[in-house]
């Protein structure tokens, strides 16, 4: 079994490394959406931000200013910069469990983004720096798919990834159909491709649904489809398998492992249907899945990080 630290450090830089795709993407189709001067663009902003925790209204809400911030606000935490930062630091902490190929494409984006030009790019072009910003943290993933050994490093890297892809598409979704007096369901289209594009859907979401954009649909795809990488059902599958994976090399003693849990939540997307979803409300279901997922988390840190030392002791 690795050290706490290391098992910490890597999950977290799984974590880091999907927020900053996230807010990016977000970021991306929130000032495509300005492009379109009607109440349908301003609904997509809304959506956005409302996503991220920074809800907005009035004439502001599709402002260059709240893209910038997301993306470049070194004082917020959870923006794109702070996340690039915070992963290259953890990825600095455990450069001997990860590979050259890997930590140089981390460090190239951590520099792009913290450079002092940085502004100035997106300033001049926010789509081309966004796509390229995007566009290297999937390099970043398939360097560590195709040159990490897939054995524990790789799997808390990889944990973390899937914890995050599945709490931040609850929350999503939860904006968009969770009834609320603030946004109600969304119905009109262009939202709606806002909101695939948002969850890097909206061309395999068409491969199966072709020209039907609904409210029915999305839900169905983004929360049930088995096969796309971002549905909530594939990702709380892969937070299962790497977890039994992992667990089969500590004990948890009378207490329920992470992977119980994961496994909970797994079978509980598993048999639920969109007809269940539309008869109790979308809400319930993605409130469920990020509480559940929180429970997971504190799991992941009682099992492999903050578990009493005399457990890992030899008898």
């Amino acid at each position: 079994m690795m050290l706490a630290r290391v098992a910490d450090s890597l999950y977290w830089l799984g974590r880091y490394i999907e927020r900053a795709e996230h807010l990016s993407r977000l970021s991306s189709v929130m000032l495509n959406a300005t492009l379109d001067q009607t109440d349908s663009g301003t609904h997509a902003v809304q959506i956005a931000l409302a996503a991220v925790g920074e809800p907005a209204d009035g004439a502001d809400v599709g402002s260059f200013e709240a893209a910038h911030a997301l993306v470049l606000n070194r004082g917020d935490p959870n923006s794109v910069v702070s996340s690039l930062a915070r992963a290259r630091e953890n990825a600095r902490q455990v450069r001997d469990q990860i590979t050259t190929e890997t930590w140089e494409r981390l460090n190239l984006l951590y520099l792009k983004v913290t450079d002092a030009k940085a502004a100035k790019d997106f300033s001049h072009g926010s789509d081309t720096f966004l796509h390229d910003v995007i566009a290297d943290l999937h390099l970043f993933k398939g360097a560590a798919d195709t040159t990490m050994s897939h054995g524990e490093s790789w799997r808390f890297m990889m944990l973390g990834i899937y914890m995050e892809r599945a709490q931040l598409l609850s929350r999503l979704l939860e904006v968009c159909f969770a009834e609320s007096p603030v946004h109600g369901r969304i119905d009109d289209h262009v939202a709606l491709v806002s909101v695939l594009r948002m969850a890097c859907a909206l061309e395999p979401y068409l491969r199966v649904y072709t020209a039907e954009i609904e409210p029915r649909h999305i839900l169905e795809f983004l929360v049930f489809d088995e096969d796309f990488p971002r549905s909530i059902r594939f990702a709380t599958a892969q937070i299962e398998q790497h977890l039994s994976a992992l667990a089969r090399r500590v004990a948890t003693g009378d207490r329920a492992g992470p992977e119980r849990l994961a496994g909970r939540l797994k079978a509980r997307l598993q048999f639920a249907d969109v007809d269940e979803l539309e008869a109790i409300g979308a809400g319930p279901l993605l409130t469920t899945v990020v509480n559940e997922c929180a429970r997971i988390h504190e799991a992941i840190y009682e099992t492999f990080v903050a578990y009493p030392l005399e457990m890992r002791l030899p008898a």
